[in-house]
Order: C-alpha cells, then sequence, then structure tokens
C-alpha cells in the first residue's frame, strides 16, 4: 500500500552523498557472529535488508544497539545458537552469509533457505561445495539448510570455483577465517565488498590475503578481537545515481565514493558522450553539454560493467536516439523489468541474454518494481517520462537505497511517497 510518485521532465542538478555499500554491510555484518569480543560498525546504509540482518542477530540472542542512523554496536557473545529459521532469515538473499559464520564460529550451522530478489537461478551449490571440501556434512530438511561436523573435522582446503562468485567467495571466506589450517579459494570474485568484508576480518585478526584477485588464502585463527569498522561507499547507489543525471540530461556531484570502484561505468558514461570528472571522493557527471550517443554494453564480474547497475543502464539508454544492445553474462533472467519499460513507451526487445534498446519518448504509467535494481530503473524512467507515473513495489527499492526519495528530492526531482493506510482509497505523503 506504498509507492513512489514521480512526475517527469526536470534535470537534476545539484550534490548527493553516497550511503554505505550493501553488498558489503549485509556480509560484514553477520560476520561479527566470528568476533569473541564486540564490534563497532559504522557507515551502514538505512536500507531494510539491514533491519533485517539486524532483527536475525538479536534473534539469535546478539546484544544489537543502534548508535545513530548509520552505526550499530554488536555484541555477538551472547549467540548461543547455530540455528536461524526465522521469518526475517527468509525474507532476505544475502541471509546465506549466516551459514559461513555460523559454521566458522560453531562448526554447525542451520539456516532458512534465503528470499530476496527473483531475477533467476541464483543456486548456492558452490557455497555448499566449498564447506563440503571444509569437512561439513550438507542437508536440505523442512527448508533449511543443515551444515554439520564432528568434532575435529572442520579444516582448511583447496577449493576451485567453476564459475566467478561473490556470494560463494565471501561465504567460504567466513567459514574459512576460524577452521584449522589454509582454505585457498581460486577463480574467486574480485569485487570491492569482497575486499572490504576481508578487510574487515583482517582488522579484527584473521590472516587473509589476495582479496581483490582471483585467488584468496585464508589461514584460520583462533580468536578475533572486537574492532570498530566503516564500511566502504555503496558503488551501485552511486552508479544510479550517475545514470539518472545523464537520463535527465542533468549535472550532479556524487560525493562519499571511490572513483576506482566506479571505473566501468564512468568509461560507459564518456562513450556515450557525458562529461566524467573525478576527484579524491567525489565525481560530477555532466550531461548537459552534448547529445548523448547509443552504447553498447556487456555485465561482467568485477572489474567489467556491473550486472547490478544494468536496469539502470537500460533505462537511461531508452533516452537515446539509436540502437544500443546490451548483453546480461551474469544473471540468466534479470530482464523482468522490461515489460514495466515498455508499459512506459520503450521499445526494447529481448533475445535470451541480449535486450535491444530503440531510444525514443517515454509515457507516464503505473509501474512496478520487480527487483532492486530494476525498482531503480522505474525511478530514473519516470524521471525522464511525459506525465506522472506510480511505481509500486517499493519495499525492494527500499532494500537497498537509503532515503531514496528525500536525495532525489535534493537533486530537483519530483519524486513523493504515498501511503494508503487503510481501505478508504485516501493516499498520504511522506
Amino acid at each position: 500500500m506504498e509507492r513512489f510518485v514521480v512526475t517527469g521532465g526536470k534535470r537534476l542538478f545539484g550534490e548527493v552523498s553516497v550511503s554505505g555499500a550493501k553488498n558489503a554491510a549485509v556480509a560484514i555484518i553477520p560476520a561479527v557472529v566470528l568476533c569473541d569480543e564486540p564490534c563497532r560498525i559504522e557507515n551502514i546504509p538505512n536500507i531494510s535488508d539491514v533491519t533485517l540482518i539486524a532483527t536475525i542477530l538479536r534473534e539469535m540472542g546478539a546484544d544489537v544497539r543502534r548508535v545513530d542512523r548509520n552505526t550499530l554496536d554488536i555484541d555477538p557473545r551472547p549467540i548461543n545458537t547455530y540455528v536461524a529459521t526465522g521469518e526475517a532469515v527468509r525474507g532476505m538473499r544475502a541471509s546465506y552469509y549466516l551459514l559461513g559464520a555460523l559454521l566458522g564460529r560453531f562448526h554447525n550451522a542451520k539456516v532458512a533457505l534465503p528470499g530476496g530478489c527473483n531475477f533467476g537461478v541464483r543456486p548456492i551449490d558452490q557455497h555448499l561445495r566449498g564447506f563440503q571440501l571444509m569437512g561439513a556434512h550438507n542437508e536440505l530438511i523442512n527448508g533449511a539448510i543443515i551444515e554439520s561436523t564432528t568434532e575435529g573435522s572442520f579444516h582448511g582446503a583447496r577449493i576451485y570455483l567453476d564459475t566467478v562468485s561473490v556470494g560463494s567467495t565471501m561465504n567460504i571466506m567466513l567459514a574459512a577465517v576460524k577452521a584449522e589450517g589454509q582454505t585457498i579459494i581460486e577463480n574467486a570474485a574480485k569485487e570491492p565488498h569482497i575486499v572490504d568484508l576481508a578487510n574487515f576480518l583482517n582488522s579484527m585478526g584473521a590472516n587473509i590475503r589476495g582479496a581483490g584477485t582471483d585467488v584468496i588464502k585464508i589461514r584460520g585463527v583462533e580468536y578475533l578481537h572486537g574492532v570498530t569498522y566503516s564500511i566502504i561507499p555503496d558503488q551501485i547507489e552511486a552508479g544510479t545515481y550517475m545514470a539518472a543525471a545523464a537520463a535527465t540530461r542533468g549535472k550532479i556531484t556524487v560525493r562519499n565514493i571511490t572513483p576506482k570502484h566506479l571505473e566501468s561505468i564512468s568509461a560507459k558514461l564518456r562513450e556515450m558522450g557525458c562529461e566524467v570528472e573525478e576527484y579524491d571522493e567525489a565525481v560530477v557527471v555532466d550531461a548537459t553539454r552534448r547529445p548523448l550517443n547509443r552504447v553498447n554494453l556487456k555485465t561482467m564480474p568485477h572489474p567489467g560493467f556491473p550486472t547490478d547497475c544494468q536496469p539502470q543502464f537500460v533505462a537511461l539508454l531508452t533516452t537515446v536516439k539509436g540502437t544500443s544492445i546490451v548483453n546480461e553474462s551474469v544473471w540468466d533472467n534479470r530482464y523482468q523489468y522490461v515489460n514495466e519499460l515498455v508499459r512506459m513507451g520503450a521499445n526494447i526487445s529481448v533475445e535470451g541474454r541480449l535486450a535491444i534498446v530503440e531510444g525514443g519518448a517515454l509515457t507516464a504509467a503505473p509501474v512496478k518494481a520487480t527487483d532492486l535494481r530494476a525498482g531503480a530503473a522505474m525511478i530514473i524512467a519516470a524521471l525522464v517520462a511525459d506525465g506522472t507515473t506510480s511505481i509500486s513495489g517499493i519495499n525492494y527499492i527500499e532494500r537497498g537505497y537509503s532515503d531514496v526519495v528525500t536525495k532525489f528530492q535534493a537533486l530537483g526531482a519530483d519524486i513523493k511517497k504515498i501511503y494508503y493506510p487503510d481501505h478508504s482509497g485516501v493516499a498520504t505523503t511522506a
């Protein structure tokens, strides 16, 4: 009964500050389970996924206190269970990181099958295979994954990932931090949030080398001490605002970012004709000076173009004359949102992993967010569409974007959140 209402036609101007990285936070917070002392985590994004994982830890017995809207104090010492099967666990995909964290601490884990965005098959077979090579036994009983070991049997292992997988890389890292001996992950993913997780664990006393390369080596330790740690900026949130500035032909400054993490996004915007200037912790995107060009893009594991920015760029490409071809090489079915853009007049055809985008005018229509990043694409499309667009399914968007309405409003967007508190049909705004 909530939705975003966006009236298009306004260029974005001004400054926006990026929050902490969602994909780092949802792994680092469960990683605190491995610690033998309390921790303080700073620069946490104010999003529903963070609220869920904090709730899960509380239900398991941890003392979780919110210092302010971007800081959590977590004391994991009261946790005395390796079971996480509540509704909150089923409500987010990243709850599977509890498998690695609990297995690392207790050498046993029972975690409900996770939920979250649904845009194709997202198996965790490589996670489970890694755990198995380390001595765990996998079972699926009543909708929960059970990892069990016998005393003294959990150990390091050499693990080759059949495909480059962010989730598998991070989950195996978590499990290996306290495992006896050395674990080597080959064909590991290289995303910035993997490096951030490794830096967090190392700051507590873990022994991890090679994060950010395709070979990561983890030597198990017995004790992890408490730390205060600040999460990296969210590269996907930054990329979303950069795409929105280009789509509206505006000029914005995106602050609290790491420019190196945005290289593939910045390069594609420059190829389109945007001016992109990088500073130490900021980037300026200027799409006011010249017409934008069509481009082709292919999603790839880092440092390639991120799949999590693909929907936003498809929305951008609908505003550019000519034919653009998008190749989604990471997920098998991430184009579910295309039908929503078509409702707005977009000319997009999908053939397997390819989307052929013909630029043209967009018109307002009722649309829905089919997943987190698709929801961001709906906002970008609505910002340029003629008329007022209503976006439902905004719970997906709020999973990963902190203060999204406030931030877009500060850039000059005409966007508001509408509440329908009952069945009277009377709406109120945020």
